[in-house]
């Protein structure tokens, strides 16, 4: 048995970290939001059709889901990753050398590079960690998908390259494409399926050791769970909700900040800047998140979240030239309460059902909020096209938090099928 200072699993959350930053910061946020920007200069096509670009990309995030799921049981965890990155590639090298008509633009950027997202970032990296990690759970997870926060920084240090190459937005692809190829090697080399394949042991902590009782227990559940049996339960859909409702303030955000700031005065590398900020608070939303679902009931660190969507909502709509602290306050709060609630998605269904279940029902959650959430960026567009404002769009942000604090407050952990059979044995 290795000694606990040898433990593998904190290594896998940096390689974990590494591939969030490539395999979703990249292409997410430096493509659809600087990139596509410049894109569209290029080649001609209405906002429509560039929102649908981002839309479809997030839809098929989730279409990808459950044969990520899938992937992840039949050829496992390393192989999974390292296939998303081969997708995002072949998507990135299609955009910078071939793409001339938005229809080219959908199926690459959307299809091509959505799937590849799926493949290599979420599903497998939460799954991971359920594997690996029970005791330490909520911060592991926190790390390890924090990483995109970081490049959604550096995306405005893409947007001056771009610049400095007279607008050159194929150098962004090829820059994009060069990157996951790297992530790739990481995969290969860093990422390892669970602690038994190595001889070791979930959280480094000896057998002996796994089954004196902690304050985890009260947290996550020690049955091992099957997918058919968590779909039965209240709690995994009233998740859903609340995972479905966190997300969609978020999309609407990432696809129209830069277009409303710009729109009331503010200058573009102010308003870049100001989408800078919205991914630091992802990045500090998901650690904060994350180390308080090792610690107190989930669902309290859930709501904690969902509710700093109310003032980043409100900051959103105040936002005005001469007060740029707003808008950059207003953009790192709606990306927390993002960042935090969706740690706690990942991190809650891993505690409720465990790690062997966990591949399918994430992967099936993962569809579900992304393909109900995914019309966001299309339902701001028409708002504000509507009332010549994006004032409602932030209010029913606010609305949608409301309504994601109702349905977590209900979602307590199931008890597991053995009790509920003793419970409707002594009621009869």
């Amino acid at each position: 048995m290795p000694e606990k200072q040898n433990f593998y699993g904190w290594k896998l959350v940096a390689a974990l970290f590494c591939l969030d930053f490539i395999n979703m910061g990249f292409p997410y946020y430096g493509g659809s939001v600087i990139i596509n920007d410049f894109m569209t200069r290029d080649i001609v096509m209405s906002g429509t059709t560039r929102g649908f670009g981002f839309q479809l990309l997030n839809i098929f995030v989730g279409l990808a889901a459950v044969l990520v799921a899938i992937s992840i049981v039949k050829i496992g965890l390393r192989a999974t990753f390292v296939l998303g990155s081969a997708m995002i590639l072949a998507g990135a090298l299609y955009l910078a050398l071939f793409v001339t008509k938005p229809w080219e633009y959908l199926v690459a950027f959307g299809v091509v590079i959505g799937t590849g997202i799926s493949f290599a970032t979420l599903v497998p990296a939460f799954t991971a960690v359920a594997r690996w990690f029970r005791k330490y759970r909520g911060r592991a997870n926190g790390i390890a998908v924090s990483a995109s926060g970081f490049a959604g920084l550096a995306a405005p240090l893409l947007g001056e390259v771009i610049r400095a190459h007279r607008n050159n937005w194929r150098m962004g692809w090829f820059i994009v494409a060069g990157a996951v190829v790297v992530a790739g090697l990481l995969a290969l080399l860093f990422v390892k399926e669970s602690p038994e394949s190595m001889g070791q042991t979930v959280d480094g902590i000896p057998p002996e050791e796994q089954n004196q009782i902690s304050r985890t227990d009260a947290l996550a559940t020690k049955y091992p769970w099957t997918s058919g049996q968590a779909y039965g339960t209240g709690a995994y859909w009233l998740i859903a909700i609340a995972g479905i409702v966190s997300t969609f303030p978020f999309f609407l955000f990432v696809a129209h900040w830069t277009r409303r700031l710009i729109g009331v005065g503010f200058n573009a590398s102010n308003a870049e800047l100001a989408l800078g900020f919205l991914t630091i608070g992802t990045l500090v939303g998901r650690w904060l998140g994350g180390v308080l679902m090792d610690y107190m009931n989930a669902r309290v660190a859930f709501v904690l979240g969902l509710a700093v969507y109310f003032i980043g909502s409100y900051l959103a709509i105040a936002a005005m030239p001469g007060a740029l602290w707003m808008a950059y306050v207003a953009a790192l709060l709606n990306g927390m309460a993002y960042g935090w609630a969706f740690t706690c998605v990942g991190t809650m269904i891993a505690h409720y059902y465990g790690p062997a279940a966990f591949p399918k029902l994430y992967g099936t959650m993962t569809l579900l909020i992304s393909v109900i959430a995914s019309p966001a960026g299309t339902v701001g567009g028409w708002v504000f096209d509507h009332y010549k404002s994006y004032t409602p769009a932030f209010e029913l942000n606010a609305l949608l938090a409301a309504l994601g604090i109702v349905a977590i407050a209900f979602a307590a952990m199931p008890k597991t099928p053995s009790s509920r059979a003793v419970t409707q044995q002594e009621l009869a």
